[in-house]
Order: C-alpha cells, then sequence, then structure tokens
C-alpha cells in the first residue's frame, strides 16, 4: 500500500480521532480510485465522516470538494501541475 500524501498518522483527517477508522480514496470512481491508491491520494475518515452520516464526504459535496482541493494541492507541490492533470484529467482549484 502506497503511502498518503495527505497524512502521516493513522487517525481520521477531519477530528483526529484514531477509532473506527476508513480509509477514503480522495478521488473515487473505477479508474480514479485506482488512481487515488497509486498515487497516495487518500485519506483515513471515521465512519461518521466517510460514508455513515449525512456530513460524511460521500453525503457533503462541500467536503468532497475541500478534500479534493487539499489533494490537489499536495499532489502538484510533489509533482506538479501537468502531472495532475495527466492523471486525473480535471482540475479542482
Amino acid at each position: 500500500m502506497v503511502k498518503s500524501i495527505m497524512q502521516t498518522d493513522k487517525e481520521c483527517y477531519i477530528t483526529h480521532s484514531r477509532i473506527n477508522l476508513h480509509k477514503h480514496h480522495i478521488f473515487y470512481g473505477t479508474a480514479n480510485r485506482k488512481k487515488s491508491e497509486k498515487w497516495g491520494c487518500w485519506v483515513y475518515l471515521t465512519a461518521e465522516y466517510h460514508n455513515m452520516s449525512d456530513y460524511g464526504v460521500h453525503f457533503d459535496k462541500d467536503l468532497d470538494l475541500r478534500l479534493k482541493r487539499e489533494c490537489q494541492e499536495r499532489f502538484e507541490a510533489l509533482y506538479g501541475h501537468d502531472m495532475f492533470m495527466m492523471v486525473f484529467h480535471r482540475n479542482y482549484l
């Protein structure tokens, strides 16, 4: 498993809890999930912030976009904008 480019500790990216964690691929969908895994574009979230509440990332478009933007910024700091566009084909900033 490739390490996350977003965090170093195994804790919820939002709450910092270490209990009941789910791995969230920031760019999801069939092709993008694999790319997220390959490039480390994922975070740990509690079940609530993942998909078990109305404010979870899969139901909250603002939180989803926030994570995509933060991940794009981190990715580009490591690999550059052109590489991000080549891999994910969309600009979230």
